[in-house]
C-alpha cells in the first residue's frame, strides 16, 4: 500500500481514538482542569476555523475552477461548503436530545452519583452519546483521510485538531455509562468504539471514493470538509470551551489555534 494512504490512515486512527484518552480522563483524574479545557477547545475551533477557511476552502476553490472555469467552479465551492455543513446538520437533528455528544460532561461527573431510579436513563443515555459521536466522527474520518491524502501537512493540522475535539466526546460516552454500570471497563470499551467510527470513515473513503477521487472530486470533498469543519467549530466546539471558560480564555485559546496554524502553514509552504 501507498505509504501516503498509510500515513492517511494513521493520522484518522490517532484522531478517532482520542474518544479512549476522554474517558481515561474521567476514570483517573480526579478535577477537571477547567483553564486547560477551555483553551484546548478554543484552540481546536481556532485551528478548525483558519484551516477551512484560508486553507481548504481556497484550495477546494483553485481545484473546481481549473476543472470548471471560473465561474462554475466557484459556485460548486460553494455548494461543497454549505453541503457539507447541510450534512453536519441533519446528523445533529436526527440524533436524539438526549445522545447529542455536544452536552458536555465534565471529570467531576464521575463521582456524583446517580439516584436508582436514574441508572436505566444513564445507561441509555451513555449508549445514545456513544453512537452519537459514532456517526459525527464517520464524516470526520473521511475528512481527515481524504486531507492528509492530498495535502500530509493539512491532514495533520486536521487530525490534532478532530483529536483535541474527541476529547470531552469520550467523557461523555463514559460518564453515564459508568455511572449506570459501575463498570470501567464497558464504559472505556464503548468510548473506544465510537472513536473507532473516524478510522472506518477513512476505509470507506479508501474502499468506495478512491476510484473516483479526480480534481472535481477532491474540490468537492475539500469544500464540504472545510463546511463540516467550521460548523463542527461553531456548533460544538465554541459552545463546550464557553462551558469551561474563565475570563475568555476560550477567545485566546482560538486565537492561539489560528496564529499556530498561521505560522505553520508559512514554515512548511
Amino acid at each position: 500500500m501507498d505509504g501516503n494512504i498509510l500515513f492517511a490512515f494513521g493520522l484518522t486512527l490517532f484522531a478517532g481514538l482520542a474518544t479512549g484518552i476522554g474517558s481515561l480522563l474521567a476514570f483517573f483524574t480526579k478535577r477537571t482542569n477547567t483553564k486547560f479545557l477551555s483553551i484546548a477547545l478554543g484552540f481546536s475551533a481556532g485551528v478548525m476555523i483558519y484551516v477551512s477557511l484560508i486553507e481548504i476552502f481556497v484550495k477546494a476553490k483553485d481545484e473546481l475552477v481549473l476543472e470548471l472555469g471560473l465561474n462554475n467552479g466557484y459556485w460548486v465551492t460553494i455548494a461543497g461548503f454549505f453541503g457539507g455543513m447541510l450534512l453536519i446538520a441533519l446528523i445533529d437533528h436526527f440524533i436524539p436530545e438526549m445522545g447529542n455528544p455536544h452536552e458536555v460532561k465534565s471529570v467531576e461527573d464521575v463521582n456524583a452519583g446517580p439516584t436508582n431510579d436514574e441508572y436505566a436513563r444513564l445507561k441509555k443515555m451513555g449508549m445514545f452519546t456513544a453512537l452519537a459521536i459514532a456517526i459525527h466522527n464517520f464524516p470526520e474520518g473521511i475528512a481527515t483521510f481524504t486531507s492528509a491524502l492530498q495535502d500530509p501537512t493539512l491532514g495533520v493540522a486536521i487530525a490534532i485538531a478532530v483529536a483535541i475535539h474527541n476529547i470531552p466526546e469520550g467523557i461523555a460516552v463514559a460518564v453515564p455509562i459508568f455511572f449506570a454500570t459501575g463498570n470501567r471497563k464497558q464504559a472505556f470499551k464503548l468510548s473506544f468504539l465510537s472513536g473507532l467510527a473516524e478510522p472506518i470513515g477513512a476505509l470507506v473513503a479508501f474502499l468506495i471514493l478512491m476510484p473516483f477521487l479526480n480534481g472535481i472530486m477532491f474540490g468537492i470533498i475539500f469544500a464540504a470538509v472545510a463546511g463540516i469543519m467550521v460548523f463542527i467549530s461553531i456548533d460544538e466546539l465554541l459552545p463546550a470551551a464557553r462551558e469551561y471558560d474563565e475570563a475568555h480564555l476560550s477567545v485566546y485559546g482560538m486565537m492561539a489555534g489560528m496564529a499556530v496554524m498561521a505560522i505553520s502553514l508559512v514554515l512548511v509552504a
